[in-house]
């Protein structure tokens, strides 16, 4: 059995940029970036709230950026997550006002969300809008915790605390193909709550492990199941709902599962693959000869990632949608800008999920082959 680890390839990938840029290691842990798209940053950081600081980030597993409380093999207890994460603070609505020669003048209708341990304003929101403390959203998942002895994973808070995480892993991992391959998927479950007024609180089965600001992204473009939380007087009532029907994790991996092992299970001709690719980069007729030579090598190159591939897992859809994958990550060109290398390009690209709708697409594709 392999297993599909979406986040050590990511901690893999962010650990090579560092050392591809030649960043320099400052005294707080982070690093200053040199070159690249990370230049002029702070690199290692990635939105982790510093404001008592250190940053605030738990984990059960070192982060690929060596930040954060880590407490080896995690825990189950909320308030030591809440404590580790320095996700432990209040959130307080109140009015705004300012001042015009000299009058204070409050503004109707309008709040701004404040941080009580650093008093840091967070947001401004509307009189409809309720703050939700993170006690309040994320102990639905205490359950999960106590019934199954699931760990924590990973919790802490983002861009000054305006958005705070936490993750803990799905019970049961994927299996594409049972008793076949039997490749190993793994999900968390990443509850998200917001306190800038321009984002709902937000559920989400994904295949990540939320430890900065690159992964919460990462976390909802590939959410899996979702429940939105608006923040409204009513909002909490989806809290409970998510704590009813959490049960549709499961029956989403269940299908998700399925979907794959329908790949899995499905052979694949050579010709039906690069008609896969025809309809992924398609050509016009009138092309250049340069657009036929790099369609050509473009299809030379998925050819034989495919056949390495099939071997581990057969000739099949499966075989042909980690070809497509692992093309767009780590063979595809890429343009380096002037001062980048191609490495730094090829994370850049990772990172910011350039390809990502090239491979949903490709998922589409090939499950209409194993509906034929």
């Amino acid at each position: 059995m392999s297993t599909t680890d979406v986040n050590q390839a990511f901690h893999d990938q962010r650990t090579a940029l560092i050392e591809s840029t030649g960043a320099r290691r400052r005294t707080d842990g982070t690093y200053a970036a040199t070159v690249g798209y990370d230049r002029g940053e702070v690199v290692g950081r990635d939105g982790l709230d510093t404001s008592r600081g250190t940053a605030a980030l738990y984990t059960s597993t070192p982060a690929w950026h060596g930040l954060g409380t880590v407490i080896p093999g995690g825990t189950t207890d909320i308030d030591t997550v809440l404590s580790a994460g320095q996700i432990d603070f209040e959130v307080q609505k109140r009015p705004v006002q300012y001042r015009v020669r000299g009058k204070r003048i409050l503004f109707e209708d309008r709040f701004v969300t404040v941080r009580m341990d650093t008093t840091a304003a967070l947001g401004i929101v509307g009189q409809r809008y309720q703050v939700f403390q993170q006690r309040e959203i994320f102990t639905f998942l205490e359950d999960l915790a106590a019934t199954h002895g699931i760990l924590w994973e990973s919790a802490g808070a983002l861009r000054g605390g305006r958005r705070v995480f936490i993750t803990m892993q799905v019970p049961d991992t994927l299996v594409v193909d049972r008793g076949g391959i039997a490749d190993e998927i793994i999900l968390f479950i990443v509850a998200i709550n917001s306190h800038d007024g321009g984002s709902q609180a937000e559920v989400v089965v994904t295949p990540w492990r939320v430890v900065c600001g690159n992964t919460e992204r990462f976390a909802l473009a590939d959410a899996r199941s979702r429940w939105g939380i608006r923040h409204t007087s009513g909002g909490l009532e989806r809290v409970e709902e998510a704590r009813r029907h959490l049960g549709l994790t499961l029956k989403y991996g269940q299908a998700f599962e399925a979907e794959e092992t329908a790949l899995a299970r499905t052979d694949l001709a050579i010709d039906d693959f690069h008609q896969v690719i025809a309809d992924l980069w398609p050509m016009d007729d009138d092309a250049t000869d340069r657009t036929k030579s790099n369609h050509a090598a473009r299809t030379d190159a998925l050819d034989g990632i495919f056949r390495t591939e099939a071997e581990r897992v057969g000739r099949t859809a499966y075989a042909a949608e980690r070809a497509v994958t692992d093309y767009l990550d780590h063979v595809a060109p890429r343009r380096p800008g002037r001062t980048m290398t191609e490495e730094i390009a090829r994370a850049t690209a990772l990172l910011e999920g350039t390809d990502d709708e090239t491979k949903s697409r490709a998922h589409r594709r090939l499950l209409l082959l194993t509906r034929a």
